[in-house]
Order: C-alpha cells, then sequence, then structure tokens
C-alpha cells in the first residue's frame, strides 16, 4: 500500500496521517438522481473516489471529492420506506426514539429528512409535532401522500439562522456522510441547541460495512465521508457533544448514534464515555481497520472481477437477469462492473423512479409488476437484507427465476 501522494488532512481529527485505500474512477456524481431518457442518463457528469484511511481516527474520506459538484434539489431521490424490510426498521426506530426520549408532545427537529416519512412516523407514534429540513423535500412524494398533520417541512437545508426553532430531539439520518467537513456542520447544531435540554441521534452507514463485509457498491461520490465507530464517536466529541448511545444497526450496515450538548462548546479532553451497543463487536479496533485497508484494494477488485464472471456466464448462455433495486448499491454496480444487455433492467418499490434512467449506463427502472411480462432468467440482489421480502414479490407473481444474491457469498 502506498502513502497518500498529496497533502491531504483528514476531516474528523485533523491528522496528516493518512494512507490510501481504492481509487474509483470514473463514477456517476449521482447514484440518487435517475434521468428521464437513456440519452441524459448516459452523458451523466462523473467523478473519481479516491478513498483514504486516517490512522488516528480511523476516518475513511473521498480525497477526490469536490463539494462544488453535488447540489440536492427535488430531482434526488432516495426513499427506502417502500420496502416492507425497512419500514420496520423505520418503526422499531422511531418506537425507540419516542420511549427513549419520552417525546410525545415534544418537538422534533430531522435534518435532512427526505419526502418525511421518518419525522411523520415519529410524530404519529409520539403525539410530536415536527419540522423537517431538505432542499429535496415535495409535497405529496412521501409513501403515504401526505404527511402527518403535525409535521411541517422547509424545502432547505438546516442552517444557523433556524437556531431559533426549538427542538426536544434532533433527529439527521444518512446526511452526515455528504458533508464534506462534517465537525462545522455538528458544531453549528451545537450552538443552534445552546442550553437547550435537547438530544440528538444520527445514523450513518458503517464503514466497517464496507471492508469486512465488502460492501464495495456503497462507495459512491456523493458519500464523502465513511465513519467508523471511532470516528464518529470522535466526530461528536469535537462537535460539541456527549455521546450516550453508539450502535450497530440494520444488520450491521449502518450506525447510529445519540449524543446530547456537552457543557463546554470547547473541544473536549480525554475519551469519549459512551454507551456501546454490542460493545466488543460494534466494529474493529483501528488497528484491525488497518489491516482490512491494507488488503481492501486487492479484495474490491476480485469482488468486481468475480461478478463480471458472473454476467459473462449470463451473456454466453443467452441469459438476462434484472437488478432488484434502483438505489446507491444498484447503480453503483451497474457502472462498476459495466453491465449491457445482460442487465435488462433495474426494478424498484419506488413508483417516483419507474420509467427513469440510471445514470451512466442507462439502464431503465421499472415496477416489479413488470416481470410478469419480462420473465427473467436471474434476479440480482445487492442487499441481502431485502433477500427475503424480494423472494416473496417474486413467488406471488409466478416468477421462479434465481436470485443472486450479493454479499451471500
Amino acid at each position: 500500500m502506498q502513502e497518500a501522494s498529496r497533502q491531504m488532512i483528514c476531516p474528523v481529527c485533523g491528522s496528516r496521517n493518512v494512507v490510501d485505500c481504492v481509487r474509483i474512477a470514473g463514477v456517476p456524481v449521482y447514484c440518487n438522481v435517475l434521468l428521464a431518457s437513456r440519452d441524459e442518463a448516459l452523458a451523466a457528469p462523473t467523478g473519481d473516489v479516491d478513498l483514504v484511511h486516517c490512522r488516528k481516527c480511523s476516518h475513511l474520506f473521498n480525497a477526490a471529492f469536490d463539494p462544488a459538484r453535488v447540489e440536492y434539489s427535488s430531482d434526488y431521490e432516495n426513499s427506502l420506506h417502500h420496502s416492507p424490510r425497512f419500514q420496520a426498521y423505520a418503526r422499531a426506530l422511531a418506537e425507540r426514539l419516542v420511549a427513549d426520549y419520552d417525546l410525545r408532545g415534544k418537538r422534533i427537529v430531522e435534518i435532512a429528512c427526505g419526502q418525511g416519512d421518518f419525522l411523520s412516523l415519529v410524530c404519529e407514534l409520539g403525539g410530536s409535532r415536527g419540522i423537517g429540513f431538505d432542499p429535496s423535500y415535495t409535497p405529496g412524494r412521501g409513501l403515504r401522500g401526505q404527511p402527518a398533520a403535525n409535521a411541517s417541512f422547509v424545502k432547505a437545508h438546516y442552517t444557523d439562522a433556524d437556531a431559533d426553532v426549538h427542538a426536544d430531539l434532533v433527529c439527521c439520518r444518512h446526511a452526515l456522510e455528504h458533508i464534506a467537513q462534517p465537525i462545522p456542520f455538528l458544531r453549528a447544531i451545537r450552538r443552534a441547541l445552546g442550553r437547550q435540554s435537547a438530544a440528538v441521534y444520527f445514523e450513518v452507514p458503517d464503514a466497517a460495512y464496507n471492508l469486512v463485509a465488502l460492501g464495495v457498491w456503497d462507495l459512491i461520490y456523493e458519500h464523502c465521508g465513511y465513519f467508523t465507530a471511532a470516528s464518529l464517536a470522535e466526530a461528536f466529541r469535537r462537535g460539541g457533544f456527549r455521546v450516550t448511545r453508539l450502535a450497530s444497526e440494520f444488520g450491521g450496515q449502518y450506525l447510529g448514534i445519540d449524543a446530547v450538548p456537552a457543557a463546554e462548546m470547547d473541544e473536549p479532553k480525554g475519551p469519549v464515555a459512551m454507551h456501546m451497543e454490542p460493545s466488543a463487536d460494534l466494529a474493529p479496533a483501528p488497528a484491525d481497520l488497518g489491516a482490512l485497508v491494507a488488503r481492501f484494494a486487492e479484495a474490491y477488485s476480485a469482488k468486481v472481477e468475480r461478478w463480471r464472471r458472473i454476467l459473462g456466464d449470463l451473456t454466453s448462455r443467452g441469459q438476462r437477469a434484472v437488478l432488484w433495486g434502483a438505489g446507491s448499491k444498484g447503480v453503483s454496480f451497474l457502472n462498476t462492473v459495466g453491465a449491457g444487455a445482460e442487465i435488462a433492467c433495474l426494478v424498484d418499490l419506488n413508483p417516483h423512479k419507474h420509467g427513469r434512467f440510471v445514470p451512466g449506463t442507462g439502464h431503465e427502472v421499472c415496477p416489479p409488476e413488470s416481470l410478469r411480462m419480462q420473465r427473467p432468467d436471474a434476479v440480482i440482489v445487492m442487499n441481502p437484507l431485502y433477500a427475503e421480502e424480494i423472494s416473496a414479490s417474486l413467488r406471488a407473481m409466478g416468477i421462479d427465476a434465481p436470485l443472486l444474491i450479493d454479499g451471500s457469498e
């Protein structure tokens, strides 16, 4: 493994003790913006992922990321709430937050709320009032059409100007990994909370899943930061918070962190006090991560080549597959392996993706019902957590095509 050739600084701890992990050239700038035509999709902008590992705090980040290239608007669509498996997870999380923070009748602020599905769920379960901030929010595009009556939304980023919005709980799920400088962002939230007795809950993809389980399709341009348990705790410590809970979530694919404002805004000294659930198995220690990083580029290449062989075998047999899931994993997979006609289309439960096209490869996204006519020879599943519900959907349509499940080998 080569030492990183440029002078790079970890955006979490400020260390220059960083090493290269893997470089992926020419990935779509947006995986979660699908295009209206195949021609537009083929001409979609691309960027590079130059993944670097910080030896001090174990954070990983894209050294080639340019925040000026990424702007979130109503074209951005990454809701997972159309999946029953994900709905069950979101509901369990909402119930936990309502119970832990006694949110009945309280005020919730959600930063990067998407289409408001999770905020509406928390408000309904807790009888709470909520306000969500997101530039991609579009009225009527949520799972149930209309949000909870006691939830309101601002089609904009949350900024210092919103400091007067009272909150008993601040939620921010799957946004911190999109922010090139997470510490100023966290400190702005801490300043906005002032002396309020508020708590925060953040959720991010777990970088250990990328390294240990080879979740390579989650390496996308939109994600400029990849948090480990250690680097996430360090970010909150430096952001002016005291961590109260840090847990592995959603089958080990996410990290969830609960925190409260620290007494002082100055950077705390010493170790972070936190409750780890589970403690020993949450993530490898930084030293172990270093060994995984050293082997990752080779393991990444081997996995990509394995899938290219699988697609090549389909082609040699005159067969076609469909890929279930037009989220970031599916879009990343198609572009990374250079998939072509051997993939007939993508299918997705989210109706707002239907009839649109994947950036880079130009594959169309179709509703699951379209498979009744297509009768695929195989169905590729990017996330094993959804395999059971996908299998049930196929059986209901009378389709007995085998599932090729990534991560099950």
